[in-house]
């Protein structure tokens, strides 16, 4: 359900989110309405009463009474699968494709934030995966948020002991890094 706004409702109980584009947790009330106006990488983007955008997790969709977006449902299903196999940097790259901008529905391989990821196999035999991604700008207020997910994402990958990723500014993000299927879709093309 990308892009399409539902109409404002309660919440059914307290959640964490997340405000955009400031980064800032805050947690929404039992009671408190929002619209759901994105739905992309297993997280809803919503707008509360006051007009503020925030992004709630996948895992808290029962609240906004919702049923788990089927991008998480799947990805936690392919997980599992890919757990009884051998690990595979596709299955990192797959991971960072699922983690999305919240003010642009477009995943942060795509937007070109992320530079660089290589797999390090430590000395006690851990695999650590490095990553180094931007903002669009610098005094972007998701940076703290966007490296998170891409954290996360990464070490929910079967046989990827840690990720750190650490956000860069060099060289400075520009939009001619966006894949051209994102430039086609922005218009820019």
């Amino acid at each position: 359900m990308s892009g399409i706004a539902s109409a404002m409702r309660p919440l059914s109980r307290d959640c964490d989110a997340v405000t955009v584009p400031n980064g800032e947790k805050v947690v929404l009330s039992e009671g408190d309405k929002v619209r759901v106006v994105q739905e992309l990488g297993g997280s809803f983007t919503v707008k509360t009463d006051y007009g503020n955008l925030m992004r709630v997790d996948g895992m808290d969709a029962d609240a906004l009474g919702r049923e788990l977006p089927k991008e998480l449902a799947d990805k936690i299903a392919r997980d599992a699968e890919r757990a009884k196999g051998p690990f595979s940097m596709e299955y990192v790259e797959e991971a960072l494709q699922e983690v999305y901008d919240p003010e642009i529905p477009v995943s942060i391989v795509e937007l070109g934030l992320v530079y660089r990821v290589e797999e390090v196999i430590l000395d006690d035999g851990r695999r650590r995966i490095e990553i180094d991604m931007t903002m669009t700008a610098p005094g972007c207020g998701m940076g703290d948020v966007l490296t998170g997910d891409a954290k996360k994402a990464t070490e929910a990958v079967p046989g990827v002991d840690e990720a750190e990723v650490q956000l860069v500014f060099s060289p400075p993000w520009g939009a001619h890094m966006m894949s051209d299927a994102v430039k086609l879709e922005l218009g820019l093309l």
